[in-house]
């Protein structure tokens, strides 16, 4: 990165670090989610999707490496309250089929977090001429839209007519 940043090249930066804790919550809260849920088929998903977040944390890595920063000691409080959430689901009393939808719900709130955060990074990126960045950063972008489209099919396919019916 260059000796003098301009503000959105800062912005840039912070937004990379609050990503990059977000995504190191994620794979700390993931393998609890997949040892509540119930549905084998959400325990797959959120099984794949811890897998893709550490290959995300990488891409960071390698984008961090590009800039010449390190990405880490910034702490993602939006994150933290989305997986607090997610932990409150888990501890309901509920059916589990309602705490699997439940679960979705949680995890969709995170993905959607993702999906607002990558895609401002990626514009960021592309106007300050970070092309292969900003590549990287969609990439990310499509698979976390990706998962979120996964668990909408599990949600409408399978848990939520469960749960209706339990």
């Amino acid at each position: 990165m260059a000796e003098e940043t301009n503000p959105l090249e800062e912005l840039f930066v912070d937004e990379l670090k609050d990503i990059y804790n977000a995504e190191n919550q994620i794979i700390k809260a993931l393998p609890k989610m997949a040892r509540t849920a119930s549905a084998p088929e959400l325990k797959r998903a959120f099984e794949r999707h811890l897998e893709e977040t550490r290959r995300h944390v990488e891409r960071l890595d390698q984008i961090g490496g590009e800039l010449d920063v390190k990405l880490t000691g910034k702490k993602c409080h939006g994150m933290e309250g989305l997986i607090e959430e997610g932990k409150e689901v888990m501890e309901e009393d509920l059916d589990e089929n309602a705490i699997d939808a439940g679960l979705i719900g949680a995890a969709q709130k995170v993905e959607h977090y993702e999906i607002a955060a990558y895609g401002t990074a990626r514009a960021h990126a592309a106007l300050l001429g970070y092309n292969k960045i900003a590549r990287l950063l969609q990439q990310t972008l499509n698979e976390e839209g990706a998962t979120d489209k996964k668990l909408t099919q599990i949600a409408e396919n399978i848990i939520n007519v469960e749960a209706v019916h339990a």
